[in-house]
């Protein structure tokens, strides 16, 4: 096998937060077999045709940090997620992928910023001709209101990051210039983290990739409401046996999830489930189950009524991958995010709640079809805004 050229200007560095979790070691082999077999990764994702000025086979690097005390390639095989055969091939590659250890815990906010700038510059210098983005795969984290900080000074003397790390990566990615991809459900797109976004033209997607089951819920409800069937009741049961579904099993660790995959239904739709009955009857629930491990399942009840008011219901089961269905989508908006940024995009992207169960920015678009829709528009948008800036850069060398 011959890998594309990583000194393409096309590249693109994803500087993964979370390296050797389920989600972030799997994109690693993903990148990895772009550079070699593009056709085997190329097909899962929703840019492949959709974004202007990108290389259907652009190379991707990856770099990141990662807590856990073993190899990128040790954690690969004890992730389970992929099955030797898949990434055996590209071994010598993924051994040779650095992950760095995260600041110390010990270190307040200013101090693991500057380290972890330290760590982008030197991930850039290793890379010089690649195009870098951060991917926030870290944990779900306990729920914090931090819009009371006015300023990034007030922020680095009065928070301390011990139970949000991802704040400390953000902060460094946008003092760098490098575009975010928050795929966790940890709120870091605050205020002043914003602020710093567009003042630097950097752009920032998230909250919470939508996968599987929400991004079912989307598609479903949105066609209910097409349709003027009252949604009745949802009931929503999930289990998974990775690190992610053991670490929800905090609940102030899962209140943050918990919230975004409920939420979306009464915005879908326009009014409260379960409004007659004085209580939601949008009910979800995330349970740890080991046997299962990265092969997640999930089950719906919906209770709808018809003409004349008439029950009817829907009966689903997604027997899914949770890394396999959110590799594609790390892959997706990270080239977003490129794209984003050369055409002057900066700070949150509503535009892209395709992709998440709670869309940051203002306005995102709700439905399916909105959200489609509004994709399709964004990409319209930058493909004449980057047309323009080829025209006049052309004009400026005659």
């Amino acid at each position: 096998m011959t890998a594309s050229d990583p000194s393409n200007s096309q590249s693109l560095l994803l500087m993964i937060a979370g390296a050797k979790g389920a989600v972030g070691s799997t994109v690693a082999v993903a990148s990895t077999a772009m550079r070699y077999q593009p056709e085997l990764v190329l097909p899962s994702l929703t840019t492949k045709h959709m974004l202007p000025g990108l290389d259907s086979s652009q190379p991707v690097q990856v770099v990141g940090w990662d807590a856990t005390d073993t190899t990128l390639l040790a954690a690969i095989g004890a992730q389970g997620v992929l099955s030797e055969d898949i990434w055996k091939p590209y071994a010598d590659e993924l051994e040779q992928v650095q992950v760095r250890t995260p600041p110390s815990e010990s270190l307040d906010l200013k101090d693991q910023v500057e380290q972890l700038n330290q760590d982008i510059q030197e991930f850039r210098a290793l890379y010089p001709n690649t195009k870098a983005v951060l991917i926030n795969l870290l944990p779900a984290a306990v729920t914090e209101n931090l819009h009371r900080f006015k300023s990034l000074s007030q922020l680095y003397s009065e928070f301390d990051p011990i139970n949000l790390p991802d704040l400390s990566y953000t902060i460094a990615a946008v003092l760098a210039g490098v575009p975010v991809v928050n795929f966790t459900p940890n709120e870091v797109e605050i205020p002043v983290v914003i602020n710093e976004a567009v003042k630097r033209g950097v752009p920032i997607s998230g909250r919470d990739g939508k996968t599987g089951q929400t991004y079912l819920k989307v598609v479903l409800a949105s066609a209910l409401k097409a349709r003027n069937l009252f949604v009745d009741g949802w009931y929503s049961l999930n289990i998974l046996g990775n690190q992610d579904g053991k670490n929800l099993m905090d609940p102030k660790r899962a209140a943050g999830k918990l919230s975004n995959k409920t939420e979306i239904l009464d915005e879908i739709l326009g009014y409260p489930v379960g409004e007659r009955y004085g209580v939601s009857s949008h009910q979800v629930q995330i349970g740890y189950y080991p046997p299962r491990g990265d092969a997640k399942e999930a089950w719906d009840v919906i209770d709808f009524f018809g003409l004349f008011g008439l029950p009817m219901s829907i009966r689903l089961n997604l027997q899914g991958r949770d890394s396999v269905l959110a590799t594609p989508l790390v892959l997706d908006l990270a080239r977003w995010m490129v794209v984003l940024q050369g055409a002057g995009r900066s700070g949150p992207i509503p535009e892209l709640a395709f992709y998440y169960k709670q869309p940051v920015g203002d306005d995102p678009p709700v439905t399916f079809q909105d959200q489609l829709s509004r994709l399709r528009e964004l990409a319209l948008e930058c493909e004449k805004v980057l047309a323009d800036k080829g025209r006049e850069a052309e004009g400026s060398k005659q």
